[in-house]
């Protein structure tokens, strides 16, 4: 669709950290943005603040990613009060963790319900609704540097980061007829709530394991996002972005320059 323009997103996950940094990033563009929350519901309320601030439009909404049942219901209905769905940005996700022999199913289950199942539901809901209208769009997924390389002590989590990147890949095979892009995004360590840092953070830790020096913000995973959901990255579609500060380059320096195996507890209380 050469003369995409987009005009009303969905970014799950967008009371804080990374969607609330990209719900701003899409008003700043000129969208209207539907902000949705599990449960702090005065940070998605301060997000559409800062949206309705930027000139755009803000619906604010509660969503359970793992109430499989309302999935497709609370992302349509938030379509319909925005007036239609050019972009749609899942970021809802997380992990609980732990040493992959003290796993159960029950851990692994909700690990993979919410960072996998839930995503499915939610863009399948999105995709199809964008077939329809017949206006091309853009479907995009953060996922995590782990959807590239593992973590000790987050199996379920690496395993469902993995998924989400292969099912992202298989979108952009299948949806690319109808005008629709799909990637991912994958952000390394960033300075967000659910890291216990805020933004400022980045500024004030160094992490000597990453080539640029420091945590990232949620403004440079915005950004790129941003691009993706943009007439620009119209020819852009199956990848995997990585946001990491150079961090998953480190391979080889981590294997010759570690001088103990605290790393291997590193998943253990």
């Amino acid at each position: 669709m050469s003369d995409f323009t987009p005009r009303h997103a969905i970014v799950t996950g967008s009371d804080s950290g990374i969607g609330a940094a990209t719900a701003l990033a899409l008003a700043e563009a000129g969208l209207d943005v539907a902000i949705t929350y599990h449960s702090d519901k005065d940070g998605a309320e301060e997000t559409a603040e800062g949206v309705r601030a930027r000139g755009g439009r803000a619906v604010v909404a509660q969503f359970d990613a793992t109430d499989f049942g309302s999935v497709p219901g609370a992302v349509n209905a938030m379509a319909d009060e925005l007036g239609g769905l050019d972009v749609f940005v899942n970021n809802a996700g997380g992990g609980i963790g732990g040493p992959f022999l003290d796993l159960d199913l029950d851990t692994w289950r909700t690990d993979i319900a919410l960072n996998l199942d839930g995503a499915f539901l939610a863009l399948h809901t999105a995709a199809k609704r964008m077939v329809a209208a017949g206006n091309g769009g853009r479907l995009i997924a953060v996922s995590s540097v782990h959807e590239h390389q593992p973590r000790v002590g987050s199996a379920p989590y690496v395993a469902a980061k993995h998924g989400l990147g292969g099912l992202i890949k298989t979108m952009a095979l299948e949806l690319g007829q109808y005008g629709i892009t799909a990637n991912a995004v994958a952000p390394g360590e960033i300075a967000t709530p659910i890291n216990d840092m805020d933004a400022e953070d980045a500024d004030r830790i160094h992490r000597p394991g990453i080539p640029l020096g420091r945590p990232g913000k949620p403004d440079e995973v915005a950004d790129v996002i941003r691009f993706l959901a943009s007439p620009s990255g119209s020819y852009v579609t199956g990848a995997s972005w990585v946001v990491d500060g150079g961090m998953l380059q480190m391979g080889p320096q981590a294997g010759s320059h570690m001088e103990s195996d605290a790393w291997r507890s590193a998943g253990k209380e």
